[in-house]
Formats: C-alpha cells, sequence, structure tokens
C-alpha cells in the first residue's frame, strides 16, 4: 500500500508537528503527545481531556478548542495513550473547577485513563469519567468488554464541551455528557479494510463485492459479512439496528460519519437514504452532520449515530465551537 508518511515509526510525531504548523492556536507538545487549547487553563472552567489511538482523525486532537476538547492525548496507531500523557492533560487544563475524561470504551484505554485519575486525584486535581459505549453491532470485540465507544464520542465532546464553556460545574458537565451517551446509538459499515502504516496492508480480508456489517473503528469484525449492497439497503440495516435499539421518543441528530476513505458524493448519498429510513419509522431530525470525523485510517465505509436531544442539549449542540474539525457560531 501507498501511504503519504516517511517511516511508520516517525507517522504520529510527524502529524503531531503538521497540526502544530496548521493550528498555531492549539499548544501541541509533540515529545510528549498532548495538545492543549492555548488558552488553558480558563478561570472557573471545567478541563475537558479525552484521548485515543492515533488514526480516527480528526478525533480526538481535531476537537481541541473552544466548545469542545480542553486537550486531547493522541497514542500511536490504534492504540492508547499512556497514563503520563492523560495526567500532563489534566494538569494543563486543570483551573481548580475539576476535570473530565471523556473515555471511549476500549479495554486499554480504560485502563489508562483509570491509571491516570487516580494519579491526578493525587495530586490534588479533581476528576470526573465518562465512558462512551454506544456501539449497538456487538457486545464484546477484541478490544473491549461490552459495547465500543464510536461516534457518539464526537456528541459527548461537543455537548460537554458547550456546557463547560458555560460555566457549568463538574457534577453537571459529567451528568450531561452521561446522558448524551445514554441517549446515543450507532452502527458501523466497512466497504474495506483499513491499512495501518506499521503493517502496509489490509488488517483482515474483505473480498471484493462483500461487505462487513457492524464494524468497529479499528477494524474489527462486526456481526456479519454480506454480498455488497445498495446504498439504500444498507440504510435500512443501520437504521433499524440502531433505532431498534434506542427507540428514540425525541427528535434526534444524526451523524452520518466516514471511516476515513468514503467521498462525500456518497455519504451525502447515504445520507439521502438514511433521512428516508428514518421519515418512514416516524423519528424526526433536530440536526444532521455529515462527513469524516471519527475515522478508521484509510477505511472505506460509514457509521451511522442518532443521538436524541431535549431543548437543553440541542441548545448546547448549537452553540459556538472553534475547532481544527468542528466549527461553527463564530
Amino acid at each position: 500500500m501507498k501511504m503519504l508518511i516517511n517511516v511508520p515509526e516517525t507517522v504520529v510525531a510527524d502529524a503531531l508537528r503538521g497540526l502544530a504548523a496548521a493550528h498555531p492556536e492549539l499548544t501541541v507538545d509533540v515529545e510528549n503527545r498532548v495538545i492543549v487549547r492555548r488558552d488553558a487553563p480558563v478561570a472557573g472552567k471545567v478541563g475537558l481531556v479525552s484521548g485515543g489511538g492515533s488514526g480516527h482523525e480528526p478525533l480526538h486532537g481535531g476537537f481541541v478548542g473552544p466548545g469542545m476538547l480542553s486537550a486531547a492525548c493522541p497514542g500511536e496507531v490504534f492504540t492508547s495513550p499512556v497514563p503520563d500523557q492523560m495526567l500532563r492533560a489534566a494538569a494543563a487544563v486543570d483551573s481548580g473547577a475539576g476535570v473530565l475524561f471523556i473515555v471511549k470504551n476500549y479495554t486499554g484505554d480504560v485502563l489508562n485513563f483509570d491509571m491516570a485519575a487516580e494519579l491526578a486525584e493525587d495530586e490534588g486535581i479533581q476528576i470526573a469519567k465518562v465512558l462512551v459505549n454506544d456501539d449497538v453491532a456487538v457486545t464484546d470485540s477484541l478490544y473491549t468488554a461490552g459495547r465500543r465507544g464510536t461516534g457518539a464520542t464526537l456528541f459527548v465532546e461537543k455537548i460537554a464541551g458547550a456546557a463547560a464553556d458555560e460555566g457549568m460545574p463538574l457534577e453537571r458537565v459529567e451528568a450531561i455528557a452521561r446522558q448524551v451517551n445514554e441517549n446515543s446509538r450507532s452502527f458501523g459499515i466497512a466497504l474495506s479494510a483499513c491499512s495501518t502504516p506499521a503493517k502496509g496492508s489490509p488488517t483482515f480480508d474483505l473480498p471484493p463485492g462483500e461487505l462487513e456489517l457492524g464494524i468497529g473503528i479499528h477494524g474489527e469484525p462486526g456481526r456479519e459479512r454480506r454480498p455488497m449492497m445498495t446504498s439504500g439497503e444498507i440504510a435500512e440495516v443501520a437504521v433499524e439496528a440502531v433505532v431498534e435499539d434506542l427507540r428514540p421518543r425525541n427528535p434526534v441528530l444524526v451523524l452520518v460519519n466516514g471511516m476515513g476513505a468514503t467521498p462525500l458524493l456518497e455519504l451525502y448519498g447515504f445520507n439521502a437514504e438514511v433521512h428516508r429510513v428514518l421519515a418512514e419509522r416516524g423519528v424526526p431530525v433536530a440536526r444532521v452532520l455529515v462527513g469524516n470525523y471519527v475515522t478508521s485510517l484509510d477505511m472505506a465505509g460509514a457509521s451511522l449515530t442518532l443521538c436524541q436531544v431535549d431543548e437543553e442539549l440541542l441548545r448546547l449542540w448549537d452553540a459556538p465551537v472553534k475547532t481544527p474539525g468542528l466549527r461553527w457560531g463564530v
């Protein structure tokens, strides 16, 4: 596989140097692998810290800035960051109002954020944690016990970030983040496998003419493999899986997310089919986001995330945000 890299060993450091050059509003510590809002810590504001393996860009570093995260910790490709990174990030953004860790449900992330929370509390930093586990496709996988954390991470980071920017206390920001996670469900589809820089070839075999339903963001296998389907047929499967589990009573936020290699032409077409199926099921749509936000390197495919919202959650979603990967209202 051809890749626009120097060598696999420096791919994350090279990307961080490029992020720093493109976004001077961020403080990027390439050596220690921490990305921080340049204005952090903000007096009286709860700090939001997230992180995970690289390869899911713009998650998480692309979501650092006003209205979202205070800091992010990138690990190696598909590998959890280490507790020292998380501790550095928490210390850099703590204003005395506490820090919320937003953690995707993958075993390495959970263990390392738990350890970092203990270390931070030993240093007098008040820590709260929210676990994102929105994927309805499988209960357990190669990377996790329980449901995987996927597209809802964006909803949690955006809405909790707005709450923190409004000056809400840590307990309230944590409660809102938990509410968003509980109100969100996701389902992913792969049309091709991804290729990691270290391996240089597809991470799993997906024959021509077949797709994988229910994949995770590391290319983990899903619930089943089928012959290739039309966009409308895939939308039927994805919406059915999410709606049957979520059973929304309120309007929903819709995230039609590309896995890294699917062009917007296809994603917008898939979004049209998703809206058709939601309308047939009587699910009202409040807001829509289409694009590559929670990716899996160069995987072709998409994921669907729905989050049912009340007036407060919708107001916080609409609040201004200014990050490399998400921006509106500013």
